[in-house]
């Protein structure tokens, strides 16, 4: 498989590939029994993602940065998934009190979490804070799924001891990780307008998110508890997230030129899908997928004291104590 999984690209040693769609991927599963968060819902391969396990069956959660854009996605799924379990929840992942308000009201009302796909995020937009002082992609894209995760990792535990079903944690990276040295964890250097650039701080944000899973999947081999954490590329795909692109002329006639060799959203949704519900990704943990099949990222990507250190960063943002950190 080439690099940003071209959609020629041959299936893999799991019998999919980059033509694969998240249909495909989970032909056959059973869902009904699952209960599954999906962030960034409302548009593109998070939208995909949300219809393909709610028509396995699976109890959806629709995250939505407000009630409107969820309830909207809800009814156009209901629409085209008869009977499918479909609720939307308000979060905005920019801001801190608002998923500390999303975790309160998910653990108080839901008995059961089996499946979180961290999945939302924001793609080269100009240089903006979040309200809680962080560079706004690193906020959004790693560090509001790093509270939310933390929020919900009891309900996850708790979920898999009662029913004996393993639980899954899904981190949607990129392949820009590539960019990132990972020398970037300090808030002086995120939020130092001087030094911004708008795609290497992507590439920042989505290092974060496989050092992230890494660390979720080292943390819970050592406690030996019954969930995995994995991280993925979903391919190279026009969404909603390439937004701020608009801007640059550029990269719009690249764009352009290169869109009929893109895969398409059910495509880019496959890979989220077969980490969430293949029955073939039972135990496996800690790795970096793409196109459906395990590959290698950067060495920075598999950096574990990195991983560390960018736990204990995370935890000074979001104000969580090194005594509460999951054992």
């Amino acid at each position: 498989m080439g690099l940003w999984g071209w959609p020629w690209g041959r299936p893999g040693l799991s019998g999919f590939g980059a033509a694969s769609t998240a249909e495909e991927v989970t032909a056959g599963v059973d869902a009904s029994h699952l209960t599954a968060i999906v962030t960034g819902a409302t548009n593109g391969i998070g939208k995909e993602t949300a219809r393909v396990l709610a028509l396995r069956g699976a109890k959806v959660i629709i995250a939505a940065r407000t009630l409107e854009s969820g309830m909207k996605v809800k009814e156009s799924l209901a629409d085209q998934v008869p009977n499918s379990k479909l609720h939307v929840m308000e979060m905005d992942l920019s801001s801190l009190s608002s998923v500390r308000s999303f975790g309160r009201s998910f653990n108080s009302s839901h008995k059961h979490l089996n499946i979180l796909i961290n999945n939302a995020g924001i793609m080269a937009c100009p240089f903006q804070l979040s309200k809680d002082g962080i560079e706004r992609q690193f906020a959004t894209n790693h560090v509001g799924h790093f509270l939310l995760t933390n929020l919900l990792l009891d309900k996850l535990k708790s979920t898999a001891r009662e029913t004996g079903v393993q639980g899954r944690i899904i981190n949607v990276s990129s392949v820009a990780h590539r960019r990132s040295d990972g020398s970037c964890f300090d808030l002086k250097k995120l939020n130092d307008k001087t030094r911004y650039n708008p795609f290497i701080a992507y590439s920042h944000s989505k290092l974060a998110n496989i050092l992230h899973a890494n660390e979720l999947s080292r943390s819970f081999q050592e406690e030996g508890c019954n969930l995995t954490a994995n991280s993925l590329h979903p391919g190279v795909i026009v969404t909603n997230i390439a937004r701020y692109v608009a801007t640059n002329s550029v990269l719009v006639s690249i764009l352009s030129v290169a869109k009929p060799f893109l895969r398409g959203i059910p495509q880019g949704a496959a890979t989220t899908c077969y980490l969430a519900l293949h029955p073939d990704l039972k135990d496996v943990s800690g790795k970096y997928f793409a196109a459906c099949n395990e590959v290698i990222p950067t060495g920075v990507a598999r950096d574990a004291e990195l991983a560390k250190r960018l736990w204990s960063f995370s935890e000074e943002l979001v104000g969580i104590s090194a005594e509460k950190r999951p054992k």
